[in-house]
């Protein structure tokens, strides 16, 4: 089966603006990300999906693959889904193009359990850190069942508890989720031909959407350091990751 890893990245990111572009020791950020998922062994062609000419220009300056998409789309998967259009694969791998600290090792884990026909449409977690991880929302949290199948995701901290606060967040109930989605091609865009829901609006998150429409997310438990760039101050946090490295 052909599996395609495919980076959405837009220039214009609220949060952090020219994000894919943000030089980290010498590489832009969407460099970095494209050489880890190359170093996945199941991955057949790996491509940067963008509506940007700049970030487009950036791409293939360093070797790699751009395929361009509309300046309408507005999300990550609908992006994916555009490209699924353009490029011949079976599995999708939607890489985030702001994790350059993801390797190779780990997408594959998650496009395992879809090559064989266990689920159809995978994710990763690690381990929260801190309470102030718990408590940021900025950093997306996830509960899973005892077969690793997502029980709902969200930015707050969950499971509400009623016990004492301090005392309930040691150990975490729930994971840092890690936004990597691995999916069959046809599940990609039924998820993309669905409109989006209350409660994909109210979160802010995709894979909302999926859970409502009653398609099941496994989401297996990963140990690599796990820092997505939202901020300046992630962007900081990652460049001396990758000085000392």
């Amino acid at each position: 089966m052909m599996v395609v890893a495919v980076i959405p990245a837009r220039y214009g990111s609220t949060r952090l603006p020219a994000k894919p572009l943000a030089d980290i020791c010498g590489k832009p950020m969407i460099q970095w990300v494209y050489e880890q998922a190359k170093k996945s062994k199941l991955c057949g062609r790996v491509c940067v999906a963008t509506d940007d000419e700049r970030v487009a220009s950036v791409v293939r300056g360093f070797g790699g693959e751009a395929v361009m998409t509309s300046s309408d789309i507005q999300s990550g998967t609908d992006r994916m889904a555009s490209v699924a259009c353009q490029v011949q694969g079976d599995i999708f791998v939607n890489v985030q193009g702001d994790e350059p600290l993801l390797d190779g090792a780990s997408i594959d884990q998650a496009i395992k359990p879809v090559l064989d026909g266990k689920f159809e449409l995978t994710s990763l977690r690690v381990p929260l850190k801190s309470v102030e991880d718990l408590e940021n929302k900025n950093v997306v949290k996830v509960i899973v069942d005892d077969f690793n199948r997502a029980l709902y995701f969200s930015r707050y901290p969950i499971p509400y508890t009623r016990v004492e606060p301090a005392a309930a967040r040691a150990p975490f109930l729930c994971s840092q989720h890690v936004g990597i989605y691995v999916y069959k091609r046809e599940t990609l865009l039924k998820v993309t031909s669905l409109a989006p829901t209350d409660l994909e609006r109210a979160e802010s998150l995709e894979q909302l959407r999926a859970m409502k429409a009653g398609i099941g997310i496994g989401v297996f438990e990963s140990n690599f350091e796990s820092v997505g760039v939202d901020t300046t101050e992630d962007l900081e946090k990652v460049r001396r990751i990758l000085k000392n490295g």
